[in-house]
């Protein structure tokens, strides 16, 4: 099974050296990088949410392993669509997905399926891997789409996440992919982006949710960031930081209807 690229030449650059170029230029040189449990990045066009994600990124160490976690935009396939095995041909070259490592998460989790069909159009995984690319070329990937909306289907699959992982034995980077409000005045985006925020810094997870939901965010990833967090709680995790905040409205000079993005890392 080999996945093409559904949004190459939109999202971001179709070239592979184009494409190198305009990431390179948002990830900024680091000394030193730290080892993450997750980190939590947009997935606009590049030229909106790329500065966020680049500030992301050159923060953490990427190892080997990457599971990617993304909303099911289109409402393709299962629930809770996992791509097992197969490669995704990007741009700048193949990226070999880890069956290893997916079937350790397949084996602790009761609602997971082995579906493609879920991944084939969805842009909100695929915009991540150009950065992961760029720092690490060898790296395998888990990609896992959900279109879920209960906090204990968020709970089983996070916790099945996490022992998968400890099966591995190896380090193992979850990607949470989400934007934050859409379509409402940058002020507005702001403040519920905050309320959101605070969730996740609070290491939250049903709170996070709950907040989301019930105060209208329209937050499209809150289901993987909800999931990331409670697989980085099994895992030990202590803390959350907010690297980097902005609203498409600083890229386009519209601030009445604007999209929000957030960066954080999960350690």
């Amino acid at each position: 099974m080999v996945r093409r690229p559904a949004v190459a030449g939109q999202f971001y650059p179709d070239d592979a050296g184009e494409l190198k170029a305009e990431v390179l230029s948002y990830i900024k040189e680091s000394p030193s990088r730290q080892k993450a449990l997750a980190i939590i990045c947009p997935h606009a066009g590049y030229m909106y949410s790329g500065g966020v994600a680049g500030q992301v990124f050159s923060r953490v160490e990427i190892p080997g392993n990457v599971i990617i976690i993304g909303p099911n935009h289109r409402g393709m396939g299962a629930a809770q669509s996992i791509m097992a095995s197969g490669t995704w041909d990007m741009p700048m070259g193949k990226i070999e997905i880890n069956h290893v490592l997916a079937s350790k998460i397949m084996t602790h989790s009761l609602r997971l399926e082995d579906d493609a069909e879920a991944h084939r159009y969805e842009h909100s995984l695929e915009v991540q891997v150009p950065f992961i690319q760029a720092l690490r070329p060898d790296f395998k990937l888990v990609p896992i789409v959900l279109s879920i909306s209960s906090f204990e289907e968020c709970r089983e699959l996070g916790t099945a996440i996490a022992h998968g992982i400890k099966d591995y034995g190896e380090q193992v980077l979850i990607v949470a992919s989400t934007d934050m409000t859409h379509y409402e005045s940058h002020q507005r985006a702001m403040q519920k982006d905050k309320m959101a925020i605070d969730k996740i810094l609070e290491m939250n997870p049903e709170g996070l949710l709950k907040t989301v939901l019930g105060q209208g965010i329209t937050m499209c990833g809150v289901v993987p960031t909800t999931v990331a967090l409670i697989a980085c709680l099994e895992q030990g995790a202590r803390s959350a930081e907010l690297v980097a905040y902005s609203t498409s409205g600083e890229t386009s000079g519209d601030y009445n209807q604007v999209v929000g993005y957030a960066g954080l890392i999960i350690s």
